[in-house]
């Protein structure tokens, strides 16, 4: 038999998997489709340039993915950028290294970094992207 404890618990959990998506930035792979569509939306954006090899990349990612779990940036898109493989978005962006952070807001970019791995700069970058 089912108690009221179950149907609760099984409710709860239900509500927080429903949940969760809706405070999570959206992350996918680059493609210039998927991007132009962002920035015609007028979308939030960040454009994660890294490698799998990368320390510095490594370390930005924790920082990031505790930062698009925040409320505030749920609606940013993030799209990865794979330095050694997808050469054409390097040159698009400019990006010259691995561990490169570049945000926008639509089709405006509002900011970038290079290397950075300290929390606050990483957050305040993409506070930009708002």
């Amino acid at each position: 038999m089912i108690s009221r404890r179950h149907i609760l618990v099984v409710g709860v959990a239900i509500a927080a998997f429903a949940i969760a998506p809706a405070v999570a930035g959206q992350r996918a792979d680059y493609t210039p489709a998927a991007f132009e569509a962002a920035q015609q939306a007028g979308k939030s954006i960040l454009v994660e340039v890294h490698a799998t090899w990368c320390p510095t990349c490594k370390a930005q990612t924790p920082i990031l993915s505790k930062l698009e779990a925040e409320p505030r940036f749920a609606d940013l898109a993030v799209f990865h950028v794979d330095f050694d493989t997808q050469k054409d978005a390097l040159r698009k962006f400019n990006a010259q290294k691995q561990s490169t952070l570049i945000v926008f807001k639509g089709v405006n970019e509002t900011g970038r970094s290079v290397g950075a791995t300290d929390p606050l700069s990483i957050e305040e970058l993409l506070e930009k992207s708002l």
